[in-house]
């Protein structure tokens, strides 16, 4: 019988299973995961342990926390309604998660290719930002220049806006369609190529005449400068705010998109209800009497920086009733109120 072998305590080959790990020589894998978590742990902590804190004034940590809290509120609250909000979001997020993989990963496991490429990444950021956020830095910068000092005129409220109240009136008892914006300090140049330059003195008869249905400009819009009609038939930009009521027609958003661009106050009236509104840096308000648009517009264009509109406090009296209008083509009179009906459909201020 042959000796025995001294290492026969040892398992045959074809007895180890190699399906385990630490037989096969390897450790188990969530001890392998454990770790890794682990060694990342251990270097953010080195991270932070080189931070030297105490160079640091606590209260200049605070208000440099509190302005930077102030500027990304600010711009999220001007943005609020239009569709670069969620683009911001998205931009701050990504420049937010860049700025933690190059501080926390990439400068402790040098990865010295991504640090170097980092300033690229955010000057390509800001290049795209400019280009995303062309209209809402337009805007921004008509509201930084928006002073007093550029003030052109001074309003005139036999010449400008009684003729302006008066179509108003006819075309909103008649349910016809307006849309005029009326220019401040910055002009509508690039709209007023768009439509048919007029250069006329400001009438009831002609704002009428303009907006008539059948007539060659009464579907866009007209620009009054200083106390001139300067174009009628004007294509004006339509606004791309999600804020703007989607049962409004087109024209209540071409309203909205050219106060946008500019500081111009704009008018319109509903040809489906008549109802009378103004629009005032993106803002529109709805409902209004003739006595209630006289009283915002002397107050608006007396103050042309004013940011909100609001309704006179005292509530106006009512007209006596007059003959209604049979609804022929005979131009209105220019004197001539709104029917006893359309005067009970005034709005309420609280509602505003």
């Amino acid at each position: 019988m042959p000796p025995a072998c001294p290492y026969s305590i040892l398992p045959s080959p074809l007895s180890v299973d190699l399906r385990n790990p630490i037989i096969a020589g390897h450790p188990p894998l969530d001890h392998v995961l454990l770790q890794a978590d682990f060694d990342f742990g251990q270097r953010l902590l080195r991270y932070f342990s080189r931070l030297n804190l105490s160079h640091y004034n606590p209260w200049t940590v605070l208000i440099e926390l509190l302005l930077i809290g102030v500027v990304v509120y600010t711009i999220l609250r001007f943005l609020r309604g239009t569709r670069g909000a969620r683009l911001a979001q998205a931009v701050m997020m990504i420049l937010a998660i860049s700025f933690l993989l190059v501080q926390l990963v990439a400068r402790e496991f040098k990865l010295d290719r991504i640090i170097l490429l980092y300033p690229y990444f955010l000057a390509g950021v800001f290049l795209v930002s400019l280009v995303a956020f062309q209209a809402e830095l337009r805007r921004m910068l008509i509201r930084i220049g928006e002073t007093r000092l550029f003030r052109r005129w001074t309003v005139d409220e036999h010449g400008v806006i009684d003729p302006i109240i008066a179509a108003v009136r006819k075309c909103s008892a008649r349910r016809i369609g307006v849309l005029l914006a009326i220019e401040r300090s910055t002009e509508l140049g690039a709209v007023v190529e768009t439509g048919v330059e007029l250069d006329a003195k400001i009438s009831s008869e002609l704002l009428q005449t303009i907006f008539w249905p059948g007539s060659a400009l009464h579907d866009l819009g007209v620009i009054i400068r200083r106390n001139r009609i300067v174009a009628a038939g004007c294509q004006f930009p339509l606004s791309e705010s999600q804020a703007v009521d989607r049962s409004l027609g087109s024209r209540h958003r071409a309203a909205v998109g050219v106060s946008e661009e500019a500081d111009a106050l704009v008018v319109v009236v509903s040809e489906e209800t008549g109802t009378v509104s103004i629009v005032n840096h993106g803002h529109m308000t709805r409902d209004y009497t003739p006595d209630e648009l006289r009283a915002v517009l002397i107050r608006m264009l007396s103050q042309p920086h004013a940011a909100h509109l609001a309704a006179p406090p005292a509530e106006p009296a009512a007209a006596a009733p007059e003959e209604v209008h049979d609804g022929t083509d005979q131009a209105p009179d220019h004197d001539d109120d709104l029917d006893a009906g359309h005067l009970d459909r005034r709005r309420s201020v609280a509602h505003r």
